[in-house]
């Protein structure tokens, strides 16, 4: 079990980065964004009593000065943590200053989460009260949404799904829109379409959807073994060398569809800070005399989520 003391901490670390990444907001330095996002959390992630292990990270070591997959952050005591983290998620957004930009982190005991690669990978969710396996990879989207749209007691034109507008989707878009349903396309940020499935009311989503990035696809799953919800996953990967690095990281099945479960087992915490304003939590605030954040917290052996509105001095 982890302890209930980084239920504190883990905030700390995705409020340091998304200080930092927010300072960049709108000036369309993508790369200066990311890296004092990165160096934020490291300072923090170093400050916690742990032995922490990065198993989602900014990429694998000759590709990344910090945070990479295998690096060791903490203070070497304490627990064993496995960290899948994502200090700026969405890049581009906070470039440009658009919504939903987000500082991720997830903490689970040594060993609980998917060491997944740096590649794609398929993705379907839903939130929580259905029966197990209602929505299937396997399945083509209309009857996917069919079956959700009938546990709803509800019409397919009642359904929204969520997809990335990328141009590998143009034939999952018209299937979807075939069978009824509504789409909501984001640009970035495919973590905070997941987490939205979970509370369908106040979103306004219901179904997410597509192929997306397989680290963003684990900090998703690890959020909603905290909230409840459903979702499966499978790594896309298409060439020999995609597949040799997935073994060497523990991959023994590349093509096993993935729960849940699989992707974020154990007792687990997970975190995210607003960059900038979005529908999942509004951004940082830079006044003259304090620093405002906004901060959700989880975790999955209690069921608890926190919202945490944090006020600092400006320094």
């Amino acid at each position: 079990m982890l302890h209930r003391i980084l239920s504190i901490e883990i905030a700390r670390v995705t409020e340091a980065a998304a200080i930092a990444a927010a300072r960049y907001r709108g000036r369309g330095d993508e790369y200066r964004a990311d890296q004092v996002a990165v160096d934020a959390m490291r300072s923090a992630l170093n400050r916690i009593e742990m032995q922490g292990t990065v198993v989602i990270g900014e990429g694998e070591r000759d590709q990344a000065p910090m945070l990479f997959i295998g690096e060791k952050v903490g203070t070497g005591e304490g627990h064993k943590i496995d960290i899948a983290l994502d200090p700026l998620e969405g890049t581009t957004l906070t470039a440009k200053q658009m919504p939903d930009a987000l500082s991720v982190i997830a903490m689970a005991e040594g060993g609980s989460l998917l060491h997944a690669p740096d590649c794609y990978m398929e993705k379907i969710a839903i939130g929580g009260g259905f029966p197990d396996g209602l929505v299937d990879l396997d399945l083509p989207p209309q009857v996917n949404i069919q079956r959700l749209a009938e546990a709803k007691g509800v019409a397919p034109s009642a359904i929204t799904a969520c997809i990335l507008d990328r141009p590998r989707h143009a034939d999952l878009i018209a299937a979807v829109r075939e069978a009824g349903a509504a789409i909501r396309l984001i640009t970035d940020g495919d973590i905070a379409g997941v987490i939205h499935t979970a509370d369908p009311e106040e979103t306004g989503i219901d179904l997410y959807i597509g192929i997306g990035g397989a680290p963003e696809g684990v900090l998703a799953a690890a959020a909603l073994r905290c909230i409840g919800g459903q979702m499966q996953g499978r790594l896309v990967l298409r060439k020999p060398e995609e597949r040799e690095r997935a073994a060497r990281m523990g991959i023994v099945d590349p093509d096993q569809k993935l729960t849940v479960e699989l992707m974020a087992g154990g007792d687990v915490m997970f975190a995210a800070t607003g960059v900038t304003d979005g529908s999942m939590l509004p951004g940082v605030r830079f006044g003259r005399d304090w620093i405002t954040t906004h901060t959700v917290v989880m975790r999955s052996a209690t069921g608890t989520v926190r919202w945490i509105k944090n006020r600092r001095r400006a320094q």
